[in-house]
């Protein structure tokens, strides 16, 4: 699908497949969505060491490197880009398994609550369920608890999978979500 979409529920709102053009933009999403969202619940020197050029550049890089991974933005006339998602097959000790995995999915702090997340989850389950994952996972810190009710809300469940990753020396628990894709998956709720 290559094609821009407009939310229902967020009017005003349209989500488009990323560009190499929308690098920086994408970069502020997740930087700034990174550290509203994780404040205490990581390291705040990891937070505030993040940088938005660094992180454009890698998302150059990856643009380059042509790879699976399926980026949307959601953009409004005005702001511009204040959203971001992405998605690609499952990654488990360096392998690709056949199900999905949801990445990234991160909004502007000022534009949360705004439907913009949920125009974005809709748009990731659509595609995934169109690429024929059979279901679709993903990772959140495990005391990340507005989060884990917007995946809940979106037909998220936990799996009892657990698994700690490193940042700056601390260990920060996340646990998997997983949903299954029906053809009927794209309500997001």
């Amino acid at each position: 699908m290559t094609t821009r979409t407009t939310s229902a529920y967020a009017p005003g709102l349209s989500v488009r497949p990323m560009t190499v053009d929308d690098c920086e933009a994408v970069a502020t999403v997740r930087v700034r969505g990174w550290q509203a969202a994780y404040a205490g619940l990581m390291p705040q020197s990891h937070l505030d060491a993040m940088d938005i050029a660094e992180d454009a550049e890698r998302r150059r890089g990856f643009f380059a490197e042509g790879n699976t991974v399926v980026n949307v933005v959601a953009e409004r006339p005005g702001p511009g880009v204040i959203g971001w998602a992405c998605y690609g097959p499952y990654r488990e000790n360096g392998r690709r398994l056949e199900r999905g995995e949801l990445y990234a999915i991160y909004v502007l702090p000022e534009h949360i609550g705004t439907g913009v997340g949920r125009a974005l989850m809709t748009e990731m389950l659509t595609r995934a369920t169109a690429d024929g994952f059979p279901d679709l996972a993903l990772w959140v810190l495990k005391e990340n608890a507005p989060a884990r009710r917007f995946y809940e809300r979106a037909g998220f469940l936990p799996d009892g999978a657990e698994e700690p990753f490193e940042v700056d020396g601390v260990l920060v628990p996340e646990i998997r979500y997983v949903r299954a894709l029906t053809p009927s998956a794209p309500s997001a709720g």
